[in-house]
């Protein structure tokens, strides 16, 4: 069974570089420059036909700007010490130098009308305009055909043909989010048997039970000291296996996982939320599809477990920009429940005085998103927003899209918002260095891009050891000893360079020509995890072991709320300050390992004699340059026993400095906040109303 696993893997790795070879080279111009808009991913796509023209769906048109060079350069001069203009942020009044006249936007609008598009929003700026409409109508207004493809299992909806708006209008127009639909995906994962995919812990619970069945089935201790194995055990004909080194979650009836008051000492925060810098007086923006009605009272069940403040309409709310989502159990259908619970419980968590705010679309397009993004600026409604989601890798998005999601995401940045966005879960799919797998929108020099990492107990001391987030497991022992050992990549933070954004000026010291991916990190492997309640189909669990960057970023997110606060007032993008930060104020994640002495080594017996297998070796055909990084034998059940190793991220490594895992590294509780802000005292404290 896992053989076949295995197989899979690398022929889907294998079709992603052949894929990718038709792209990977192409310069950044020919996405860019040469007035094509049609995305590239359509050349290594199958297409399915062309889209029903009675199809209903939305677009977001945006609008190109005035003196968009002198704009760009304001934008930069917010995010620079030495500017006049450093934490500044524009005002309306002053956006309407750049922003589309009136007439210009009512000469959008009138053609979008004339083809039968209904205006549903638009930005009080006039940046951007939101209509509905048909297939039918969009084909004969942008002056193309869309079609339905399908690449490596995801389904996507895209235009054959450059796109453009008919009239003197689409001279006017920069870019379109919707001709170009893709199902933005959560990006969590769980911490599973890799035989059996069932998650390691899960429990249905009762309101009296709950505490009970939390506390008791997690744990902080990932790592235990070195013990030796015998598979299959000790006397068993040959061959058997000799296995020495770190145990990975000694009792497997507990899932290894964080309590927010371990991952508020580990980041730092104990001291500072003491003293009341907890995100109180900042809003929490969580950007979600659909919404559940239960979230708020498994948040309050997992608040209660863990004595934080509980939730209420003071510190919570949930608004729907879009209107509520027709089908009420839409979030359990496609994977959103858990999210939606995952970035309340770790933001609350982290940031307890903070406001949660969650804006649910009634769908999950990446026209939906954009839509939200939109929606808290005009509203603004928050500073600091988290995104853990993402829309495709940027092979299959193209300029349209990319450019939709840049647009507003830059206007963000002129108001003095932070978005964040997790940056995958899968490595580099196949794609290899130094490009990586670089996802929309967190490639966008305007997203602040979270990395992921590992975190786990030094069972010879006290400090915690973090890694870069990458796991792969190595099979020793499946009913029977496994000679050679055998085993595959269970999953890793995504990262590296984009082929479509250059480079923003606070990168320029950073290798290549493009935007590189993350910018900063936190936990994100699910085999160091975060426990979370949630209720589906109206049953109640309980269940530690989740992560992916969807966690990393709404940790970082809470972070920087907290910074917010201490600050008093908004810092604006996050990204553009980290690379500012000086030693001891970011904790660099290095890929060496206090417990290379300790890390599984074996040797297996047979009739030919024993072969021994390093710590490296056991992970033979797995690895690419990572040679440093913690291991542990982990006993799955009666019959199957693995290696598991941490920070081992397919080709994205782990460098001192920064890198495509981890980015400039892992928040460090005060002396960050105090880099960042450029201040040694906190702001005030406002005490709650």
């Amino acid at each position: 069974m896992m053989l076949r696993k295995s197989v899979f893997q690398a022929s889907l790795t294998a079709f992603a570089l052949l894929s990718f070879s038709l792209l990977a080279f192409q310069p950044a111009a020919a996405l860019t420059k040469d007035g094509h808009n049609v995305p590239k991913g359509v050349e290594m796509a199958s297409d399915r036909g062309r889209v029903d023209p009675n199809q209903e769906f939305n677009l977001t048109v945006v609008l190109k700007l005035h003196n968009e060079a002198e704009f760009d350069t304001v934008v930069e001069d917010l995010y620079d010490p030495k500017s006049s203009s450093y934490h500044h942020w524009l005002t309306e009044r002053d956006l309407e130098k750049y922003a589309p006249t009136a007439a210009e936007f009512e000469t959008v609008k009138k053609e979008l009308v004339s083809h039968g598009y209904s205006v549903i929003s638009s930005d009080p700026q006039r940046f951007s305009i939101r209509v509905h409409g048909t297939a039918g109508i969009t084909e004969e207004a942008f002056q193309t055909e869309l079609h339905t493809f399908s690449h490596n299992g995801k389904v996507f909806q895209a235009h054959i043909r450059d796109a453009q708006l008919t009239g003197e209008a689409g001279k006017l127009v920069d870019s379109v989010a919707g001709l170009e639909r893709h199902q933005v995906r959560p990006l969590i994962t769980v911490a599973t048997n890799p035989r059996t995919g069932k998650p390691l812990f899960k429990k249905v619970v009762t309101k009296a039970d709950l505490g009970s069945t939390l506390l008791s089935s997690i744990t902080g201790t990932a790592l235990s000291p070195a013990a030796e194995f015998t598979y299959p055990t000790p006397g068993s004909a040959l061959p058997i296996g000799i296995f020495y080194g770190n145990v990975y979650d000694i009792n497997p009836s507990l899932a290894v996982s964080y309590t927010p008051a371990q991952l508020q000492k580990h980041y730092g925060l104990t001291p500072l939320i003491s003293k009341g810098y907890d995100g109180s007086g900042q809003t929490i923006a969580l950007v979600e599809a659909y919404g559940y009605a239960a979230a708020e009272s498994d948040a309050n069940a997992a608040a209660s477990v863990f004595k934080l403040p509980a939730l209420n309409s003071s510190n919570f709310s949930v608004i729907y920009p879009e209107g509520k989502p027709l089908n009420p159990n839409a979030a359990d259908l496609t994977g959103w429940t858990v999210e939606i619970a995952l970035d309340i419980q770790s933001s609350h968590g982290i940031a307890p005085g903070a406001k949660i705010l969650v804006v649910a679309s009634a769908g999950q397009d990446n026209e939906d998103q954009i839509a939200s993004l939109q929606y808290i600026i005009s509203h603004k409604l928050a500073n600091t927003v988290s995104n853990s989601w993402e829309n495709d890798d940027e092979i299959i998005a193209g300029p349209a899209e990319e450019n939709a999601f840049n647009s507003v995401l830059k206007l963000g940045a002129a108001a003095g918002i932070s978005f964040q966005f997790s940056s995958g879960d899968s490595g580099d799919l196949g794609l290899g260095t130094p490009v990586g797998a670089v996802g929309v929108p967190s490639n966008s020099p305007w997203a602040t891009a979270v990395g992921g990492t590992s975190i786990l107990n030094n069972p010879y001391g006290s400090n915690d050891i973090v890694a870069g987030w990458g796991n792969n497991v190595s099979y020793v022992n499946e009913f029977g000893v496994v000679d050679p050992p055998f085993g595959f990549f269970l999953g890793g933070a995504g990262g590296g360079e984009s082929q479509y954004f250059s480079k923003p000026s606070w990168q320029h010291a950073l290798p290549g020509t493009g935007r590189q991916v993350p910018d900063v990190s936190a936990l994100a492997d699910p085999y160091t995890g975060f426990p979370i309640v949630f209720t589906s189909s109206g049953v109640q669990y309980a269940e530690g072991g989740w992560g992916g960057t969807s966690l990393a970023s709404p940790i970082f997110t809470a972070i920087w709320a907290i910074a917010d606060q201490y600050n008093g007032a908004p810092l604006g993008h996050a990204g553009a300050a980290v690379p500012k930060l000086k030693t001891g104020q970011i904790t660099d994640v290095l890929p060496t390992s206090s417990l290379n002495t300790t890390d599984p080594t074996g040797s297996i017996v047979d009739s030919s004699g024993a072969t021994f297998y390093s710590a490296t070796g056991l992970f033979a055909g797995l690895l690419y340059t990572q040679t440093q990084f913690p291991s542990a034998i982990w006993n799955l059940d009666s019959e199957d026993a693995a290696v598991l190793s941490f920070g081992t991220d397919s080709s994205l490594t782990v460098t001192p400095g920064w890198d495509n895992v981890t980015g400039y590294g892992e928040p460090n509780g005060l002396p960050f906040i105090q880099g960042v802000t450029g201040k040694t005292t906190g702001a005030p404290l406002v005490k709650a109303k």
